[in-house]
């Protein structure tokens, strides 16, 4: 979307979706990066410490993937809908 045709308010709502897209791509980077480094892959027989950090993350890790996919495509939703109501209003 171009900036310089949008009222102020229009330019923020766009500028604020397009912050919440990214934090939600960031959240799930996130997320990808306790499965799968802070996790990790976990040993045959390990003692229960490890398995309590390993569950431990790895719970933190799919929360974070999930939140941060579905932020997302809210995201990606609300900015769609928004070009669309935008647009529709720049033709009257």
């Amino acid at each position: 979307m171009e900036y310089g045709k949008l009222t102020k308010g229009e330019a923020f709502l766009c500028q604020m979706i397009n912050a919440i897209i990214a934090a939600g791509i960031i959240i799930l980077f996130i997320g990808v990066y306790y499965c799968v480094v802070k996790a990790g892959i976990p040993c045959q027989e390990p003692p229960l410490e490890v398995q309590i950090q390993y569950a431990i993350h790895m719970g933190i890790g799919e929360i974070l993937v999930k939140d941060g996919f579905l932020i997302s495509i809210c995201g990606g939703t609300a900015r769609l809908l928004l070009k669309l109501v935008l647009k529709k209003m720049q033709k009257k």
